[in-house]
């Protein structure tokens, strides 16, 4: 027996019928089997039969009432004396008698039923060879709140929730202005999931943005049940565990990706938004590099890369060292580290791959369980199992400290993904280490670098404006600059529009500077 959704597939295309008890029969052969279908039959302005169909646990009841129902039933006084019969009555109803503006009229069985599955109100009359699919949805939703992923000491603290409407609502709030463009699509063959495409008209690339729709467009999966589906059809290499999708939840940080010309894609039932194209570059910034005075925020992206690098490389460069080149540790810490390994029955390599994968294990299991057990877990974890560890001879104190500061690094990476490709990327690094030493060392990061240079974004190569170089690019890169000096969009998204700074605003820094140091001299 068929299901009601191949039923739909044969009704594609096929038009209303002008019975009304066609039409119901058509809804209760599709949802029939439901108990919060509602289908309430009533006559127009008290003389032409009709239905109304809705799902009551998506509709707003009190607006199918007082704005729909009842202005239906009742003529209005100024259509008094005036003939409306079924031909014109749905043009009467829609420009004369509903309290609702969305409103539109269909004669197709297909768009009929989605109206309802979206959460619409349909009304049938008979006579009539279309119908009215009215917007009534209402789904209860949790209130904005702060990002629970991207905190922030200074700078705003909304973040993105599972209602496309309401997301849309926040990025149009702070970006008000005419040329943001959102198409929407639907992706799923039986979710329907509705998908926007954000960008600027103006300023992101055409190429980019058919690009986006293009790769989307070839996207045939039953389900999205996230923005994570669509990141792993529309990614350029499937298998690479560096993200070439940013993902994020704060419409801020959206707002300033879509004025350098990227494309943002959301998702209706995900709080999180895609951005694309993606650079590496942008998984160690933050929005309070912006919000913040240039010279604190380069000091403190600088200690976000070396946290960075420690995440990745120390591990297997403390593995070497013990292993191959003991010579290279001064004499007093080299006799430490010694006596601190003098009880453990383990070569360094599997002491380092067994803290290593214990941490992680520690980790998952903190994150899975409830929130009340999981702070008091990693407490004992790191507190005791790590003493009772270094205790029974299992690990030397200085295996540990390492772990620690490994572990430590990988939570100052802002971009959870990107922290996570890390992490998988430090147990082959610490093989080699265990096998050939500081060669095995530098062949993996040789290789790490190779792929990271093969790889692109919709197009734009991965180390972008490092590799290749862009001067204008540099200055937001290690450190900081002034927000003066960046006085152009990213020349690797080719955007339509580049500067970003006015012309007028740049030579009025330029003359404060000037005014500056000329009283400096003065004084001096």
């Amino acid at each position: 027996m068929a299901a009601p959704g191949q039923k739909l597939d044969a009704y594609e295309n096929k038009p209303v019928s002008t019975r009304l008890d066609d039409t119901v029969d058509f809804i209760e052969m599709l949802f029939g089997g439901n108990s919060d279908l509602i289908i309430r039959h009533f006559r127009v302005f008290g003389e032409h039969p009709a239905v109304l169909a809705y799902f009551s646990n998506m509709a707003d009841q009190i607006t199918i009432n007082v704005d729909i129902l009842k202005p239906l039933m009742y003529k209005p006084s100024h259509l008094e004396g005036k003939p409306a019969e079924p031909p014109q009555l749905m043009e009467v109803l829609l420009n004369d008698a509903l309290y609702n503006s969305e409103a539109v009229r269909e004669t197709e069985l297909a768009k009929l039923a989605n109206g309802i599955l979206r959460g619409g109100t349909v009304v049938a009359i008979e006579g009539s060879g279309e119908v009215l699919v009215i917007g009534t949805r209402k789904i209860e939703k949790r209130a904005i709140d702060q990002p629970a992923t991207e905190q922030v000491i200074r700078g705003p603290r909304e973040g993105l929730i599972e209602q496309l409407g309401t997301n849309i609502a926040l990025i149009r709030y702070r970006l008000q202005s005419a040329d943001l463009r959102i198409h929407s699509m639907e992706i799923g063959r039986r979710t329907n999931s509705k998908v926007a495409i954000c960008f600027m008209e103006g300023i992101t690339n055409p190429e980019l943005v058919e690009e986006v729709k293009k790769r989307l467009s070839k996207i045939d999966i039953d389900a999205v049940m996230d923005s994570g589906y669509l990141e792993q059809f529309i990614e350029d290499n499937h298998i690479s565990p560096f993200p070439q999708v940013q993902y994020t939840e704060r419409p801020d940080k959206i707002v300033a990706n879509l004025l350098e010309g990227r494309v943002a894609i959301l998702v209706d039932g995900s709080p999180l938004a895609l951005v694309v194209p993606t650079v590496f570059s942008q998984f160690y910034q933050t929005v309070e590099d912006y919000t913040e005075r240039f010279l604190l925020m380069s000091a403190i992206r600088l200690a976000r890369l070396i946290a960075l690098v420690f995440s990745l490389v120390f591990p297997s460069i403390y593995v070497s060292i013990i292993s191959f080149n003991p010579e290279l540790i001064p004499t007093e810490f080299a006799v430490a580290v010694a006596g601190g390994r003098a009880g453990v029955p383990f070569p360094a390599v599997i002491e380092v791959l067994i803290i290593e994968t214990s941490m992680e294990v520690l980790r998952e299991a903190t994150i899975r369980l409830p929130q009340q057990v999981g702070g008091a877990l990693s407490i004992v974890g790191v507190l005791v199992v790590g003493q009772a560890a270094v205790a029974a001879g299992f690990a030397s104190p200085i295996t540990v400290v390492i772990i620690a500061l490994t572990t430590i690094g990988s939570f100052a990476t802002p971009a959870y993904n990107a922290a996570l490709a890390l992490r998988l990327l430090r147990f082959p690094l610490i093989v080699m280490a265990g096998v050939f030493g500081l060669y095995g060392v530098m062949i993996g990061l040789i290789l790490i670098a190779n792929h990271l240079l093969s790889l692109k974004s919709f197009g734009v190569p991965y180390l972008s404006p490092l590799v290749p170089g862009n001067f204008q690019g540099m200055k937001d890169l290690i450190v900081r600059g002034p927000l003066s000096w960046m006085t152009r969009r990213p020349s690797f998204l080719g955007p339509v529009d580049d500067r970003k700074l006015g012309e007028q605003t740049e030579k009025t820094l330029e003359g404060n500077l000037m005014d500056t140091a000329q009283e400096n001299g003065k004084e001096g």
